[in-house]
């Protein structure tokens, strides 16, 4: 069970992997989250198995961050918290005011490398002991930041970056997940009947995350683009370049997510509109009545396309989409001039190499075409470092949350279930 923003999706699996149903009905967080769950179930049949699920409903996790230095140690918590599945609510540095903080369901609070400056990571701590959520501390080991949060929901992990270009994302990762599920999960208060809290495993995009690993042992790089409502996520699993590794302050990771909140088919629908335009994505004679529908469906974010016209539109605005939100999350490359002459310049994470791109979002499930509308805009050109050669394929069945919940406990159903994705 996949308990969305939206919509409640519900995969029935084999022991062998084999998927032998789909369910999926609108998220009933107006009643209890539950009753999403039984339609689902009453639509495949009432089948007597083990339940499972991740959630997003109610807003998923929300993250805010809380690090030394905004270009340092804030930036290493602010790639942990994404790849955590989390909602990045806010990213600060230093001691941090409480109504800066966004109303998250978690802190994460990093600062300093093993054995370094442990001041400021105390006083941030001590500024966080009026805040009475949970707390991920994944700073300076040797601070002793659990006398400062004594009395306090806490847990301490690994240091998230122990030392100058290393990002270490696990340990803090593996803490945010079990803050999730101990103390958000039943806060949100989606359900009073029991049940919910016991059979969540994670967040949705944690879990996803997870499938997403789980491909790249079988296939080698793989990418995964989301689309969604409100924002548009990527995962990446790319083997890193050793030359390139400890080159960068705040290390790239071969493990990686990014959420762009401004991108979206319904919530962020007009803001993808420009940000497609101003990347030549959208062009100059689309744009006007790109911009008239996606007015429309922010405004309408139940909308459903009615015709040939507005889903063309929408798939305009998918594309778009897909490639602001892989141009992020890849980077580019570029000559620059430095004292040691012409330099090639990388920012972001190179997913040239990758030989699997998989996109998702109902938009492509009932998109006529949709491996067209992943592969729209993947040109390089002007040195963006997107996918080269890829096979393009679409997850029509939503069975990339299904495999992540699977993957832990039952590795070789996961691996069946994710089969029909990889063969090309």
């Amino acid at each position: 069970m996949d308990f969305g923003s939206t919509f409640t999706k519900a995969a029935h699996v084999s022991a062998s992997g084999e998927l032998l149903g789909t369910a999926s009905h609108r998220t009933t967080i107006d009643t209890d989250v539950l009753d999403g769950l039984d339609a689902c179930l009453v639509a495949l049949g009432n089948p007597s198995s083990e339940v499972l699920a991740c959630s997003s409903a109610g807003g998923g996790l929300r993250i805010a961050v809380v690090g030394n230095e905004e270009l340092v140690t804030a930036e290493a918590g602010k790639r942990v918290a994404l790849s955590s599945g989390g909602k990045v609510v806010s990213v600060l540095s230093g001691p941090p005011a409480l109504e800066d903080l966004g109303e998250p369901d978690v802190v994460l609070l990093t600062g300093g490398t093993d054995g370094g400056n442990a001041e400021v990571l105390l006083e941030c701590a001590g500024a966080l002991r009026e805040w009475d959520g949970p707390i991920v501390v994944a700073g300076n080991a040797d601070a002793d930041v659990a006398s400062v949060l004594a009395g306090r929901t806490f847990v301490v992990a690994d240091n998230v970056m122990p030392r100058i270009g290393v990002l270490a994302p696990d340990s803090a990762r593996a803490a945010i997940r079990e803050m999730f599920l101990a103390h958000v999960i039943g806060g949100k208060h989606l359900s009073s009947r029991g049940g919910f809290v016991e059979m969540v495993r994670g967040a949705t995009p944690d879990v996803v995350l997870t499938a997403v690993e789980l491909l790249a042992e079988e296939v080698g790089d793989v990418a995964v683009v989301d689309v969604g409502g409100a924002t548009t996520d990527v995962h990446s699993v790319v083997e890193l370049d050793p030359d390139s590794i400890g080159r960068e302050v705040v290390a790239t990771t071969r493990v990686t997510r990014t959420v762009e909140g401004d991108l979206g088919m319904r919530w962020s629908a007009v803001s993808t509109v420009e940000e497609g335009f101003s990347a030549g994505l959208i062009t100059d004679d689309q744009v006007a009545a790109a911009r008239v529908g996606a007015r429309g469906r922010q405004s309408h974010p139940s909308y459903l396309p009615d015709g040939d016209a507005a889903r063309a539109l929408d798939e305009r605005i998918a594309a778009a989409a897909i490639g602001v939100a892989l141009r992020r999350h890849a980077g580019r490359a570029q000559v620059v001039f430095s004292p040691e002459g012409r330099v090639v310049e990388r920012t972001g994470k190179d997913l040239r190499e990758v030989g699997l791109l998989i996109g998702s979002g109902g938009v492509l499930r009932h998109s006529p075409d949709p491996e067209s509308v992943v592969r729209r805009h993947l040109s390089g050109e002007g040195g963006w470092q997107l996918p080269e050669h890829a096979h393009v394929v679409v997850d029509t069945e939503c069975v990339l949350a299904a495999a992540g919940l699977l993957a832990t406990n039952h590795p070789d159903v996961a691996r069946g279930l994710l089969g029909p994705l990889t063969r090309h």
